[in-house]
This record gives C-alpha cells, structure tokens and sequence, in this order.
C-alpha cells in the first residue's frame, strides 16, 4: 500500500486549485496533502490546501531558499513545485534531496536558458527551431530603430521584457497619437511610439525590451511532461484563437516543442508557446513551470498534474497519449472559496501556520478561471 504523498506549492497562481484539485483526484486513489504558501492571505491556493502559511516577505533569492528548505523539512515535503525563486532553488535540488524532497522543476542550466527571452531565442534557433524576428532594445533610439525595420517589412511591432512571464509589459506599437479615443472603453494594449519614446527619454536607467513582430493567431501552448532522463512522455497543444480554445496533436506544434523540451532538459511540465509569423508557426515563449491553463487537458481524459508527481517520486509513467481529444470550449469564471482569516498582507517572520479552513454552506470567494464547453450559437 502506498503511504501519502505530501505536495508543496509556493506562491503560485490562482488557477492552479485546479492543478491541486487534480492530485487528490488521481487515477490510483493515493493520498495526497498539499501545502501551499503564499504573499497574499486571500490567495484561493491557500483556501484549497490541507496546510497553509503565508510567506515572509522582502527575502533575497538566497533566504528564501532557506525559508523553502525549513518548509520542506517541517512538513515532510516529498514533492516541492517551485515557481518564485524557481532558479534559486533549483540550484539547491541536493539540498532539498537531502531532505527527501524532489523538485518538480527543470535543472538550472534549462531554467538559465529560457530566464532571458534572447538567450532563449538564440539558444532554440541554433537547433532549428523557428523563431521571429527579434531586436533586443534598451534606449530610445533602439527602440525607433527596431520599429522602423520591422514596418519596412510590412510588419506592426510590439515590445516586452527580455526577462518575465505571464504577458506583463507586453505592448504594441502604434503611430497613431494618444486621443480621448484611447480613453473611451477598456484600456488598450496599444501605446504610442512618441509616447514610449518621451518616457524612454526621461527615464533614469535603460530598459531591457525584446522588440519583435505582432505575432497572429492561432496560439498553441503545447504543455509537455519530461522525465529527467530528457524523453518526453506527453505532449498536448491547446490551441487559443479568439474566445474560441481547442487541443490539437498536430506534428508541426508538438515537433519542435518535443525538440526544446529534450533538448534542453526540460525535466517535467513545461509550457511552450507558438503564434503565427506569416504562414508559419514561430516559438513565442517557453515556460520552464507548469501552465495555468495546464488542468484544461482532463478534456482529454489525462491527468498531467499527478503523472508529474510521478514522474518525480521516481515512478515512469512510459508514454501517455490522451484517449481523446476534448471538444473546442472556452474559459469562464466561477467562485473559490477564502480563508475567512484576515491576515496582515506583510511579514517580517515566519509566519504561524494558518488553521484549517471549515467548509461553510456560504463563504468569501474569488473568481478563478475554469475550462467549459462552447455552446452553439
């Protein structure tokens, strides 16, 4: 009989209840206990955990991973998923394995690689993967430059940081003024180069921009699963244009992604991203964790999360190959429940752990994103 298998995950989105949702729901009906961490008391993770703590903050990169190893070993953590300080604490994986803790997270060198959107580009490029034209930017006269090369070949520039995920700072260029127009409805991605560049002009240091071409739809985040003998063991695209989601097994998706996730040694889940440049699929971004979106594919009748956990307890999987691929849907909000715990937002120490949260008929809620058939029309 297998013993309980004890979960951690440290400050992570919101949409990964699911992710947790989907361990204690597992095809083998183990045990599992999760423990989650978090900067943020009303973080629904928090809520869906067996056992929670708010995490200090203000730590260095190096305290925290001394705050992550007091976790692991005062909660008997067999498994720990990282994603804030991911490249700090990878580096510690003897550490945490003294400990008998596996980290669900690729080696150092993989996070390194795909840390830095050039190096990541120039890195997939030398092994064949397509990549977009691409400008790495860090005053205003760079800036000006890249666009104007990139219009002369009939293309609308966008910019975003050389370094950072989930699409903050993304922007797209245009050369229309700034207008009340602008004003009217939600704000717009789009900013003004004479804006952009007024705002280079007066800032105190230079920025660190990667300036490349408007990508079109379809996207097609592939989210693979790789053991750390560097073979990939699953690899699911789902496809994104307009409200419209979908999965797809197509060989022009899954081939290169399988060839930067073994490539590269991107050991467990990753996601990788793809958009169109013309006729043909470019690499858009690499995500060396796993994706929020990760637990829409038990539309395909698989459960990623636990064959990760798996993976890293030592246990193979083999292949997967889903037994179906699910129909298009789109993604809809629903409630999460709270901690009813007020809980100061800063803390110079180790917090307490939180209690155990009852499950009243009627609690506090945050809106949480979740996967849902299209109707249709």
């Amino acid at each position: 009989m297998h013993s309980r298998v004890r979960v951690w995950l440290n400050r992570t989105y919101a949409e990964n209840v699911f992710f947790m949702d989907q361990l204690r729901r597992n095809p083998s009906d183990r045990a599992v206990e999760i423990h989650a961490t978090h900067g943020d008391a009303d973080s629904p993770v928090l809520a869906a955990a067996d056992t929670a703590e708010l995490e200090p903050e203000g730590l260095s990169p190096a305290a925290y991973v001394e705050f992550a190893l007091d976790q692991c070993q005062k909660r008997g953590i067999d498994v720990f998923v990282p994603r804030l300080h991911q490249a700090a604490i990878v580096a510690h994986r003897a550490d945490f394995a003294a400990l008998g803790t596996a980290l669900l997270a690729p080696p150092p060198e993989a996070v390194a690689v795909f840390h830095d959107k050039v190096i990541a580009y120039e890195a997939v490029k030398a092994v064949g993967v397509p990549v977009p034209p691409w400008w790495r930017v860090r005053t205003a006269d760079e800036l000006v430059a890249a666009v104007e090369e990139l219009e002369a070949d009939g293309h609308k520039a966008c910019f975003k940081p050389a370094s950072g995920a989930g699409g903050v700072g993304f922007r797209m260029i245009t050369r229309a003024p700034f207008s009340l127009a602008q004003l009217n409805g939600f704000p717009s991605p789009y900013v003004s180069l004479d804006t952009v560049v007024e705002a280079l002009s007066q800032a105190d240091e230079p920025v660190d921009w990667l300036v490349m071409p408007r990508l079109e739809q379809p996207e097609v985040s592939v989210d693979t699963l790789t053991g750390p003998d560097n073979r990939v063991r699953l690899a699911i695209g789902r496809t994104k244009n307009g409200r419209r989601r979908g999965f797809t097994q197509h060989e022009q998706w899954l081939e290169p992604a399988r060839l930067i996730a073994e490539g590269f040694g991107l050991h467990y889940l990753s996601n990788i991203q793809f958009r169109m440049l013309g006729d043909r699929p470019v690499l858009m971004d690499v995500n060396t964790r796993p994706a929020g979106g990760l637990h829409q594919l038990s539309l395909c009748g698989v459960n990623v999360p636990w064959a990760a956990v798996q993976l890293a307890l030592g246990e193979d999987t083999g292949v997967i190959e889903p037994p179906f691929l699910g129909q298009d849907y789109t993604v809809v909000s629903g409630p999460r429940q709270l901690r009813p715990v007020s809980i100061p937002a800063q803390r110079a120490e180790v917090p307490e752990p939180l209690p155990a949260v009852p499950a009243p008929a009627a609690a506090e809620a945050v809106v949480v994103e979740a996967a849902g058939q299209v109707l249709p029309l």
